[in-house]
């Protein structure tokens, strides 16, 4: 508990240092609103070149892309220390100074940053989930609310989990690895779409090893009353937690790189 009270606690100090300069997040988050504004505009202009995607409605597809913007700008704001400043302090040496203190790092890490712009890609997500929802006549039974929360509970840690693949990759060749962004932007960007719509190499990458589809899209099939790849309904319920092992094992793999960490610091 004291954990999550630290956490919490950073989170209200960085958010307010933030609003120091108003005018600069106004404008910084009315850029992320524009940004996410036009990948949901991709969506419109497919919605509207084409009646539908394999067996997906264009409220499917909207249901989609939501759940992925949600999810995704959800992990993204509060686990910013890893994806912003793990890279930095590794390269800067400022990674030491936290090996000192009486916190885990990877606690101290997510403690470092938090970046509230996102809330509005959050927003624009929650507004396509709704409008995808309505489009496909999504009966909102306790059943299916409870299957949502899962869902996005789980993927904020798998998300979180493949995020510490580019911090694991940093602590070995100190600089950030560009390729660790195929899984997480890639991911992001490829998964706003069913994942089934891709071919066989892609379906492999996004089930198996970054797991999306179990977590977000097995789910969200079974909300539309559409179960993906023809299994049952009882593993979208099951599925979702592959995100949270995903996590726990790169935790285990990132306390591991910690112990091959060399200062770069003067």
């Amino acid at each position: 508990m004291n954990t999550v009270r630290l956490y919490l606690r950073s989170m209200g100090i960085l958010l307010k240092s933030q609003l120091q300069y108003p005018l600069s997040f106004l404008l910084q988050t009315l850029a992320q609103l524009i940004m996410e504004g036009g990948e949901m505009l991709a969506v419109v202009l497919l919605v509207d070149r084409f009646d539908h995607l394999n067996q997906w409605s264009a409220g499917d597809l909207y249901f989609f892309f939501g759940l992925m913007s949600v999810t995704f700008y959800i992990t993204e704001c509060f686990g910013r220390g890893i994806t912003g400043n793990f890279p930095s302090m590794v390269r800067t040496g400022q990674l030491d100074t936290l090996l000192i203190r009486p916190r885990g790092i990877l606690t101290q890490v997510l403690c470092s940053a938090v970046d509230p712009r996102r809330i509005t890609c959050i927003a624009v997500g929650t507004v396509s989930l709704i409008l995808g929802s309505r489009m496909s006549r999504v009966d909102w039974t306790a059943a299916n609310i409870l299957l949502l929360a899962e869902s996005i509970f789980c993927g904020f840690w798998l998300i979180l989990g493949l995020f510490l693949i580019e911090a694991i990759l940093c602590i070995h060749s100190v600089k950030s690895v560009e390729i660790a962004n195929a899984l997480t932007y890639g991911g992001r960007s490829a998964c706003q779409y069913p994942v089934d719509a891709f071919p066989r190499s892609l379906r492999t990458l996004f089930t198996v090893i970054a797991p999306f589809a179990l977590v977000m899209h097995v789910p969200a099939s079974r909300i539309l009353g559409k179960p993906i790849f023809g299994w049952p309904d009882w593993v979208a319920w099951i599925s979702p937690v592959s995100g949270f092992v995903l996590f726990a094992v790169m935790v285990f793999l990132f306390a591991k790189a910690m112990r091959f960490y060399r200062s770069t610091g003067s």
